[in-house]
């Protein structure tokens, strides 16, 4: 758990904090057992942009005009502080390469769109993976003082470990979604629909979000990190799901990011019951994920 807390008066840009990431890459040395940022980001009073939300809700699929906020909102909410302490020089990952791997997120209640919020985000800390080391990033949103959101999301800093002789080289990139045990075999959920994504899926969602890292945004941009194309970001996979799937007022979810999704391109969205799934060309597994009631 985080130990002091440093109340914001505004949420911080992300343009800087990806330049400053960015610059202290290199000098980052990722080790499990290294130390972190053990300060808690508070964000009190916040209102959310409606005109920006609108914008969410928009390339996401969610209903408009409603006034309560999609269940994957409060993450863009919390992104830039989670941002601001990742790209830090006490934070020991380094951004370049950085990658998403998993979100778990606990709906406590519908929360309006219209209502002040307060947010903390803090590391919770460091752990082994077989690929390097993962870091858990906590985000908790409150209504007079009690939680009605929350989440956890892992991110993988990749480098060398004790792998077998032989094994793959891993890829990097920045925020790079592609993770999951290849050899896992899953039966395909059944199909629900085709979405065919436009080129532009990355843009009309960095625009409503703010993340605008430059994987997701033009060929060009991607191609200096290794992607022939540009990609979806992964969030925005997990919101076009569950925007499609429906979600309880009061839920727990998981997804794992599995593999990068190419813009444009055809996706095929499979769901049953509480799990969903989304699958490109010859079943290639994009996301897997589940949500229930609570």
């Amino acid at each position: 758990m985080a130990d002091a807390a440093l109340v914001l008066t505004g949420s911080p840009s992300l343009a800087p904090l990806l330049a400053r990431g960015a610059v202290l890459s290199p000098f980052k040395r990722p080790a499990p057992d290294a130390q972190f940022p053990r300060t808690r980001l508070v964000l009190p009073g916040l209102r959310v942009d409606l005109a920006r939300l609108a914008a969410y809700e928009r390339v996401c699929g969610f209903p408009t005009g409603e006034d309560a906020l999609p269940v994957t909102h409060p993450h863009v909410l919390g992104f830039p502080l989670a941002m601001r302490l990742m790209s830090g020089r006490d934070f020991p990952l380094p951004l370049l390469g950085l990658v998403h791997t998993s979100i778990t997120i606990t709906r406590h209640r519908a929360m309006p769109a219209t209502g002040a919020h307060e947010l903390t985000v803090y590391v919770q800390g460091l752990a082994p993976h077989r690929r390097g080391t993962e870091a858990t990033v906590v985000t908790e949103v409150r209504e007079d003082g009690d939680v009605v959101w929350e989440s956890r999301s892992t991110y993988l800093a990749r480098h060398r470990t004790r792998r077998p002789a032989g094994a793959p080289r891993e890829e990097t990139g920045m925020f790079r979604e592609e993770t999951g045990p290849r050899e896992e075999v899953r039966k395909p959920l059944p199909a629900v629909a085709e979405w065919r994504l436009a080129e532009d899926v990355g843009r009309r969602y960095a625009a409503a979000s703010g993340d605008r890292n430059p994987i997701h945004l033009h060929p060009l941009t991607a191609r200096l990190f290794g992607f022939p194309r540009a990609i979806a970001h992964g969030m925005w996979t997990v919101a076009r799901c569950l925007a499609a799937h429906g979600t309880p007022a009061s839920c727990h979810l998981r997804a794992e990011f599995r593999a990068p999704v190419l813009l444009p391109g055809t996706v095929t969205y499979a769901a049953q019951d509480g799990r969903f799934e989304l699958r490109g060309r010859e079943d290639r597994l994009h996301l897997t994920g589940d949500v229930y009631p609570t």
